[in-house]
């Protein structure tokens, strides 16, 4: 078995921290679990994995992914199900994202078993931080980064690749209000926008604090060429609904992030009928149904923010009012289908639940 050939060494926490949460009150990720996962590179390979307390992790002044940006993670929830199972949502989804952000920032690639493996092997060693409530998970964060103890530009010859999960609640606590972005750019042709690189990230934060200066929680991001077609939101994938019609913009484009839910959601769609359409998506034709009300829905969907509702969107100087969300059955009913699916209150016909 491939447990058996990974050999992961676990060494348990002294005592458990699990009694001490609050879990009526869990803001996310800040509250994080007793064990964290931790496996190197060297030599050309990667070493035996180990569990152990989760606690600081110790690195040197000149540590190059300090200096040079050789980071990247990823995110995935399990759940907690009806019949006390734990389920991982398409964790081989994320294992192949990882394995090409490694590709893209020029880092040593996890084979997608393997990741799977360690991230069901953490979660099983961590069920007791899994929340029982509805709309709670644990959530899951796998990451990688540059270690060596060298002031240079080129890859590193060593890394340090690490899980550690934290239990949560929602990511948004209202329905979301974004701002199109017509001068900042989160990614170009050619670049790292598809890597789930940590440098994606520090770029937006500027950007992304000016729009929640000015009311809005996120940013919706633009091309970088002629700011005219939409990508992405900056924490999750964005989707429209006009004439009966789910419309995203195509992940095609090395820019945007290829999203696990988004890829969900569409799926679903097309099991039960919905037209789907993933091409080109102007901010004209956003607008133009925004105002003429033909836009009938416009959401989010991330592993941290599931399905979250939009319901203004900033442009230049208008701020458009968008649908009633009671109005919203599609995106409703497909929320909570994923909500039953992962809490195994319906069938998986096409296994995107790992049973832990």
């Amino acid at each position: 078995m491939l447990q058996e050939t990974l050999n992961i060494k676990i060494t348990k926490a002294s005592e458990s921290r699990v009694s001490e949460v609050d879990w009526s009150n869990l803001p996310f990720g800040k509250i994080f679990s007793d064990h964290m996962l931790m496996m190197e590179y060297k030599d050309g390979e990667w070493q035996q994995p180990e569990i152990l307390p989760f606690g600081n992790v110790s690195i040197h002044p000149a540590t190059s992914s300090i200096h040079y940006g050789q980071s990247i993670f990823e995110g995935m929830k399990a759940n907690r199900r009806v019949d006390g199972k734990i389920s991982i949502f398409r964790p081989e989804m994320n294992a192949k994202r990882f394995a090409e952000s490694c590709e893209r920032m020029c880092m040593p690639v996890i084979p997608e078993k393997m990741f799977v493996e360690l991230v069901r092997k953490f979660v099983e060693v961590e069920s007791a931080w899994i929340p029982e409530m509805d709309d709670y998970s644990l959530y899951i964060r796998p990451f990688m980064f540059a270690t060596d103890e060298f002031i240079g530009i080129r890859p590193s010859e060593t890394y340090k690749f690490m899980i550690f999960t934290c239990p949560v609640g929602s990511y948004y606590t209202e329905p979301v209000r974004v701002k199109i972005e017509e001068f900042y750019s989160r990614a170009s042709v050619g670049g790292v926008g598809r890597a789930k690189t940590a440098g994606n990230y520090g770029a937006s934060l500027y950007p992304a604090r000016k729009g929640q200066q000015e009311g809005f929680h996120q940013l919706v991001w633009t091309d970088s060429k002629e700011h005219k077609y939409i990508e992405e939101s900056g924490t999750m994938n964005i989707v429209f609904m006009m004439n009966d019609t789910l419309i995203s913009p195509s992940e095609e484009s090395d820019t945007i992030l290829r999203g696990t839910t988004k890829r969900a959601v569409l799926d679903i769609a097309k099991m039960w009928g919905i037209p789907v359409e993933e091409r080109k998506v102007s901010v004209e034709e956003i607008i133009t149904a925004a105002k003429n009300g033909t836009l009938q829905d416009c959401f989010g969907a991330g592993t941290a923010a599931t399905i979250a509702p939009i319901v203004k969107i900033g442009f230049r100087d208008e701020v458009l009012e968008l649908p009633p969300l009671e109005t919203r059955t599609t995106s409703i009913k497909i929320k909570n289908y994923l909500d039953d699916l992962k809490a195994g209150k319906v069938e998986d016909p096409l296994n995107w639940c790992l049973i832990v």
